[in-house]
């Protein structure tokens, strides 16, 4: 692949390996937006990578673009989906998106895969208790109160 300049039609300096290490700097030094935009240049290059994809939808979903990190997150596990941080990340990116239903559906797979990760386990319960809610599943603050004043309880 040949090397591109800053003059090139605008294109960042470097290939895109280059473009994917540096976005992974930049999202690790805090600067999702920065790295999400070096992240969608080097992801047009080459859509097809799994690798690229995944830290573009993390910088989209730590900058606020949560359908956009929906969408690249989904692509990922659609084409691995034994990949669990895609599907944690597609579960994570549902819930800010207020769909509940998805984000349950696939945190539950997430810790599936790997049940040891308090992280997705913690996302799956807080996702559960939201869909409980919802449902009227908590009763009313009175409800408590009751039990609790009730010697059978």
């Amino acid at each position: 692949m040949r090397e591109r300049t800053r003059s090139d039609e605008g294109t960042p300096a470097g290939e895109v390996y280059d473009w994917f290490r540096r976005g992974g700097e930049l999202l690790a030094a805090g600067h999702p937006g920065a790295a999400e935009q070096l992240l969608a240049r080097a992801a047009a290059a080459e859509p097809e990578s799994r690798a690229i994809r995944e830290m573009l939808a993390r910088a989209q979903f730590d900058a606020g673009s949560y359908a956009a990190a929906l969408e690249n997150f989904r692509a990922v596990a659609l084409a691995d989906p034994s990949d669990d941080y895609a599907q944690f990340g597609w579960g994570l990116a549902a819930a800010r998106l207020r769909d509940f239903e998805t984000s349950a559906e696939h945190l539950a797979l997430a810790v599936a895969m790997r049940p040891g990760s308090e992280h997705y386990r913690a996302a799956l319960r807080q996702t559960r208790a939201t869909l409980k809610a919802r449902a009227g599943g908590f009763g009313t603050v009175g409800a408590e109160q009751d039990q609790r004043n009730d010697p059978d309880h």
